[in-house]
């Protein structure tokens, strides 16, 4: 059969001549059709690529890359002279400079402040602007009148100074033209984020030297030692907790920042840029942990487990697990592995980041996950105490690390303050973790209450220490305080890392003996390390609670110590509904409503309160059916005095001399674990006090300081 001559090819359509189809068909050898501007080939090639998302960093071409060559008595392709275009681009600048300082004479003439610019919704109704559906990136965030920034009323973040109002063109341009990042917020307001993330944030800026983090936030924007967008996109997201606008409440309860998610977004697309290049890296890793904590603080169990994992992985390859945070063995293997520290506040910035890597993947493995990293891994020095570290005083380098001998007993004193001690309880309470995951492992039953746990290999060794070695060899200054000083006769303060110290020993102590916990057996030693360890992180509450103090400023690890001790009450109140008990039922309620509240007020700056006290009042769902009282989960509980005549509005309690709930006495402490003791077992008590810091304690109103 004869083959088709080329003008019958293609019905009606004349055959091309030579150089007349696009460019990119020729090059791909595909048909062409000719069409301007855009022939159909590569329109349809467009359309295939805008039909899929773009990966991040990438961004589609708003037409069809389609090129002509020149051809006679035809009009040039667009975008092939580039002396138009850029006449083009020229005028449209200039207009947009005109109708900039039109909106700014607008502006000005009305006497309209407004706050600063951020990224919200279509429906939101505050005076906050940001990208629009369609992904339009903001130009900058701006912030017309600082003294009309929103600040929470029990926040003590610090006001900030008025600033002279400037023009919305000059302030633009000024960013522009500066080199500025336009995703960031202006200047004085990022210092603002900046002052409130080192002031408020419990958990992040251990990382950074603050001293010379804010001197660099004085260098040109394009300076490599200014501080890299990520952390600072990082820091406005953590920041944002304690100084917003424009938050939504979502339906159970919880609060969702969108200012804060935008620089989340923000930080995130660092991170998958850096996985893709290793640019940055250490700088990625340390906006990667500060935006672990965010997220812990939100609750967002699935991304917390993720970047637990990649920080502490990215962080291997780095040799930040090595003595002194570098090693040159193995430095022929191929990897981009960092050079060594350059100086003394590098070395340091290193170890704490490290530390606080592994103290991060300890904290959200508490549930029975198995570690990023094996303790026997990591060899790094601990850091040093923070006033060495800000001030930079060249001293040695801590000589302790996790192979050191009685390291969770001893202390020394020119290298121990509450965030090396928290560092410790974190790990001690990692080896917990480790005992329960690996012995569940490959254990054919699980652990059940008939069985004597103490005879597990290593099990006595590791509950003297968590149950009683660490806090008795704590150092005299830590050993009798939570964490609460005075500052200013009555002004008060709270060390977070302190008081964190003093409450995870007895929630490690929880973990390792509930499984083994027989209520029916008063007697038995796990039951009794169960109660006594509840009891004191109730105790601890109530003390604080007592003061003026924002409790939303605590570590967020202390909604899990409030979960399981209140795991340990749930426990004990349906047993005393099994056996009928029901005056000491009630009082066990009054102490689960008093963590639930807790929780609760904790949860109304970060979520994560709100989702425990969720999944707290799942494990109450029996008992609250299986109740006589009437109003067993009422929340909003008078702490002092504490009586059962408030928590119930028709109290039916038996007169007896057993307390309604073992509160901190004015006299002594330990008097009100034995009352406790006997309230659970109505005979002699059974514990003993759990640390010295609960013998004898003096409260007052307006003072609250602890004596031996």
């Amino acid at each position: 059969m004869p083959k088709a001559t080329p003008s019958t090819s293609i019905a009606g359509r004349p055959a091309l001549r030579r150089n007349q189809a696009c460019r990119s068909c020729r090059k791909r050898k595909l048909k062409c059709d000719a069409a301007r501007p855009h022939c159909g080939t590569c329109v349809k090639q467009w359309q295939s690529l805008i039909s899929v998302p773009a990966p991040p960093g990438y961004a589609h071409p708003a037409e069809p890359q389609c090129v002509y060559d020149p051809v006679d008595g035809l009009a040039l392709a667009p975008d092939t002279d580039p002396i138009e275009k850029i006449r083009m681009l020229e005028e449209e600048v200039s207009k947009l400079r005109i109708q900039l300082q039109e909106q700014s004479s607008i502006v000005s003439s009305s006497h309209h402040n407004q706050a600063y610019y951020r990224p919200s919704s279509a429906s939101s109704s505050s005076a906050c602007s940001g990208p629009s559906a369609t992904g339009s990136k903001p130009l900058f965030h701006s912030m017309r009148n600082i003294s009309a920034l929103p600040l929470r009323e029990d926040s003590s973040s610090p006001e900030l100074p008025g600033v002279t109002d400037r023009s919305s063109a000059e302030a633009i341009l000024e960013l522009m033209y500066s080199g500025w990042n336009p995703d960031l917020p202006e200047p004085h307001t990022l210092n603002h984020y900046i002052e409130v993330f080192f002031k408020c944030d419990p958990c992040g800026p251990r990382i950074l030297h603050r001293p010379s983090f804010l001197s660099a936030m004085r260098l040109h924007p394009r300076d490599p030692a200014f501080p890299h967008s990520a952390i600072l996109h990082a820091i406005c997201a953590s920041a944002s907790r304690w100084s917003s606008c424009n938050v939504a409440v979502l339906p159970d309860g919880s609060r969702r920042d969108e200012f804060a998610e935008y620089h989340a977004s923000k930080t995130r697309q660092y991170i998958d840029k850096t996985m893709a290049t290793g640019e940055d890296i250490f700088h990625v890793v340390q906006a990667c942990i500060l935006l672990s904590w965010y997220f812990y603080q939100e609750g967002r169990w699935v991304e917390i487990w993720i970047f637990a994992g990649f920080q502490t992985r990215v962080a291997v390859p780095l040799r930040l697990n090595y003595p002194g945070t570098f090693s040159t063995h193995g430095s022929g293997s191929p990897g981009g592995y960092l050079p060594p520290p350059k100086d003394f506040r590098d070395l340091e910035t290193r170890r704490r980041t490290w530390w606080m890597s592994v103290v991060f993947d300890r904290i959200v493995s508490v549930g029975g996950w198995i570690h990023a990293i094996d303790e026997q891994d990591i060899g790094t020095e601990l850091p040093l105490r923070g006033e060495d570290f800000h001030s930079e005083q060249l001293i040695p380098s801590n000589p302790q690390d996790m192979c050191s001998e009685d390291i969770f007993t001893t202390h020394l004193p020119r290298y121990t303050d509450s965030f090396l001690l928290l560092i410790k309880a974190v790990m001690m309470f990692g080896r917990v973790t480790d005992f329960n995951v690996r012995g569940n492992l490959r254990a054919p039953i699980a652990p059940s209450k008939h069985q004597d746990p103490f005879a597990l290999p290593g099990f006595s060794e590791l509950d003297s220490l968590v149950h009683h070695n660490f806090l008795e060899n704590l150092p005299h200054i830590y050993r009798f305080n939570i964490g609460v000083t005075d500052v200013s006769g009555s002004a008060q303060c709270v060390d977070t890392d302190l008081y964190m110290v003093h409450m995870i020993p007895h929630a490690a102590t929880i973990t390792l003996h509930n499984p083994y916990m027989d209520l029916d057996d008063l007697q038995r030693p796990s039951t009794n390390r169960c109660i006594k360890a509840a009891q004191a992180i109730l105790s601890a509450y109530f003390m604080l609670s007592a003061t003026s103090l924002d409790l939303t400023r605590l570590h967020p690890f202390v909604t899990i110590c409030w979960y399981v001790a209140a795991v340990v009450q749930v426990q004990v109140c349906r047993h005393f509904i099994e056996i009928g008990d029901h005056a000491r039922e009630a009082q066990v309620w009054g102490e689960i409503n008093v963590l639930r509240c807790a929780m609760l007020n904790y949860g109304t700056r970060s979520p994560i309160g709100i989702r425990q006290e969720k999944l707290l009042q799942g494990l109450m769902k029996e008992i609250v059916r299986l109740t006589t009282q009437e109003k067993p989960l009422e929340v909003g509980l008078p702490l002092y005095p504490f009586s059962h005549a408030t928590l119930f509005a028709s109290p039916a309690v038996p007169p007896n001399d057993t307390p309604m709930a073992p509160l901190p006495n004015p006299s002594s402490l330990s008097q009100s674990y034995n009352n406790a003791s006997e309230m659970y077992s109505g005979s002699a008590p059974f514990f003993t006090v759990p640390s010295p810091l609960y013998r004898t304690a003096s409260f007052f109103p307006n003072e609250m300081h602890w004596t031996e």
